[in-house]
């Protein structure tokens, strides 16, 4: 009997070892994931004002890009009227005219 018992103490603490090592670990572990959090975390850190400047230079890209398309539009636009306006500038002048002459023989 005293064999037995001594046997489950012995088994009890080498459980205990066994328990205590798989703290530890456990404990070493996540300090290692905390280290590694807080690493990617400054690493993060670096990278946010390059980040930052990365899509502050895309959307200067993208609304430059808009102006552009803008500007061409207003430029069409502009040349179309000058066009149109060409078209009845003769008509224009003649209906003045006309409306002066009338407007003096009345």
């Amino acid at each position: 009997m005293k064999n037995v018992l001594q046997r489950l103490l012995d088994a009890e603490h080498k459980a205990q070892e066994i328990v205590d090592s798989a703290k530890k670990e456990r404990d070493r572990l996540i300090d290692e994931a905390r280290d590694e959090v807080k690493r990617a975390e400054q690493r993060f850190q670096v990278r946010v004002p390059e980040i930052h400047s990365s899509f502050t230079d895309k959307a200067k890209e993208r609304a430059q890009t808009q102006i552009n398309e803008l500007e061409r539009r207003y430029q069409e636009r502009q040349a179309r009227l000058i066009d149109i306006s060409e078209q009845y500038q003769q008509q224009a002048i003649d209906d003045v005219l006309g409306l002066i002459l009338n407007a003096e023989k009345n």
